[in-house]
């Protein structure tokens, strides 16, 4: 699979459905190398209704979460033979460092989340990762992973 990437595809790499995938789109991909993916977020996110009422703002925890599974994309289309692993080849969250939360997200932002490989290999990964709200760094993180 090559980018863009739409949902249909996105869920034949990811394990996750509504309300829990945060990936609507993946716009460029370098296999083993690079990644670039994009949140909508919308007034409906189920999330608002209690964080918080009246004033709206994405968790933190969600927007890492979102860039794990924009990284969880590279790594399974990286991996030789990890899309044909059903079940097998989930990918799992291990480690979160240097989280940092620059400024909310709010609905109607799109969050365009870069993320780099900082090591691969055939099951574990460690990526960092930037959330943008336009031009503006919202969040980032180094994320680590395992697949399977």
């Amino acid at each position: 699979m090559e980018p863009p990437l739409n949902y249909k595809e996105i869920i034949q790499i990811l394990p996750h459905r509504y309300p829990f995938l945060l990936v609507d789109r993946i716009i460029e991909m370098e296999k083993g190398k690079r990644v670039v993916g994009i949140k909508n977020v919308t007034a409906n996110e189920p999330f608002f209704q209690g964080h918080f009422p009246g004033n709206p703002i994405m968790p933190g925890v969600l927007i890492v979460e979102a860039m794990a599974q924009v990284g969880g994309v590279l790594a399974r289309l990286s991996v030789p033979g990890a899309m044909e692993e059903e079940g097998e080849a989930n990918i799992y969250f291990m480690a979160m460092d240097k989280v940092k939360f620059r400024r909310p997200v709010i609905p109607g932002d799109q969050i365009r989340f870069e993320l780099e490989a900082l090591r691969t290999g055939s099951r574990v990964w460690k990526m960092a990762g930037k959330a943008f709200v336009g031009r503006d760094l919202v969040a980032e993180a180094e994320i680590t992973a395992s697949i399977g």
